[in-house]
């Protein structure tokens, strides 16, 4: 046998695996949608793991560890950072990069079977620990809101752990009712009581930015795992009806409305727009080329949670046009990686593997895209860190998790095209 067919030797057969896995007796087809077009034809790259996820997501940790010192080095000179030194940001983040390493390695070692097993069981802890965050004396409040729960070396937030837990849930919800996916009462409505529990706790925190990812992972996994097209079209127009009259019954979140429709104006731009009227204008002394790295004015106090939720805004105001142009082709190559991921596992049969890794891209490309839209003025103001990134502990390891689950089902997928077991 020649070195060609050695090296093709893995692949033969491959084609028509897969056409019998889409297309099997009595001519039943896999009820997935498979909407991802534009993927090579040429045959995968049977490495060990995909070094292309790992190189990007470490060139944005890096990226991120960079900007979150530059943006909060200032901080010490307000009285109420006072005590910290102008380290202490970019010590914090370091260490919680290397615990979530930590954790990660340990997660990849899990096979994907293990969380099919126990996703419901994680959804039912998570629904109790957003629970126990609104409970007093044990969820710690910043700025009105109560969404984390100290653990001495870093504060947890369960609505971090709440879109992992969903996209899990969801994946697996959709292969055990696979066969009743027709109809509403015993497919969707399950789905939809579940979602509005997360809901009501996420929104008494409040929260309502992790309840709009969560709310696009699970309406998208319920997409792709085949729902019917008017059913799934019905609880999209009752999620955004619910959306409208939250803005519509809150005087807080009218405002924020309005402000983010004229951000200029001088009853907003002290107010309400005052995050948004200065994210602005750091994007305009950034230009081009950017002012240089440390040279942001905007971070000097003017610009709140400047290394966290508003963060591509110094990166636009330092680094420039190029750098943002650059992180959003990083987020869109990392989120169609992980969808293909995904195709892939359905292609194998491995239906909730596939459907999760394609939640965990609907988390991370949604949230980077309500993100990003906030900072340039596209979307109105949200608490939202951008993934990756953004300065906190509990959102990068959960980030660097979900990603280790995706590495995970990579791992499996190659496996079996390899002809082992998975």
């Amino acid at each position: 046998m020649s070195v060609a067919d050695t090296l093709r030797q893995p692949f033969v057969g491959l084609r028509e695996r897969a056409a019998g896995l889409f297309g099997r007796a009595g001519g039943e087809r896999l009820p997935i949608r498979d909407w991802i077009g534009g993927v090579s034809a040429k045959p995968v790259q049977l490495s060990g793991y995909d070094t292309g996820l790992i190189w990007v997501t470490a060139l944005l940790l890096a990226l991120g560890l960079v900007m979150v010192y530059s943006a909060s080095v200032a901080m010490p000179d307000n009285p109420r950072f006072a005590r910290y030194v102008p380290t202490f940001f970019l010590s914090r983040q370091a260490m919680f990069i290397g615990v979530s390493f930590v954790a990660a390695l340990v997660t990849l070692q899990i096979p994907i079977a293990v969380w099919e097993k126990w996703a419901p069981w994680l959804f039912a802890a998570t629904l109790a620990m957003l629970i126990v965050v609104l409970v007093p004396f044990i969820g710690k409040g910043v700025n009105g809101a109560r969404r984390w729960i100290p653990l001495g070396v870093m504060n947890f937030q369960p609505s971090e752990l709440a879109k992992l837990a969903m996209a899990m849930y969801a994946a697996s919800y959709m292969v055990r009712k696979m066969e009743v996916k027709e109809n509403f009462v015993k497919a969707v409505w399950p789905m939809a009581v579940s979602l509005g529990v997360v809901g009501v706790l996420l929104l008494a925190e409040p929260d309502m930015g992790a309840f709009m990812v969560i709310a696009a992972v699970a309406l998208g996994i319920l997409f792709l795992g085949g729902v019917n097209g008017r059913m799934f079209f019905l609880s999209v127009a009752v999620l955004v009806g619910a959306f409208v009259l939250m803005i519509v019954f809150s005087e807080f979140r009218r405002q924020r409305i309005f402000a983010y429709l004229d951000p200029w104006n001088p009853d907003y731009a002290q107010g309400k727009a005052y995050q948004l009227t200065h994210s602005l204008i750091a994007f305009g002394r950034g230009g081009v080329f950017g002012q240089g790295l440390g040279a942001s004015i905007e971070k000097l106090h003017y610009l709140p949670e400047a290394h966290t939720d508003f963060l591509l805004a110094v990166i636009g105001e330092e680094l420039g046009f190029i750098a943002v142009l650059a992180v959003i082709l990083a987020f869109f190559w990392l989120t169609r990686r992980i969808f293909v991921i995904g195709r892939q596992a359905i292609a194998l049969d491995r239906v909730f593997a596939g459907l999760m890794t394609q939640g965990i891209g609907i988390w991370f490309g949604g949230q980077a895209f309500i993100n990003m839209g906030v900072n340039l003025g596209v979307l109105p103001t949200k608490g939202l860190t951008l993934p990756l990134l953004s300065y906190g502990g509990s959102g990068v390891m959960l980030n660097l998790v979900a990603l280790a689950i995706v590495l995970r089902a990579d791992l499996e997928n190659r496996q079996l095209m390899r002809g082992g077991r998975a």
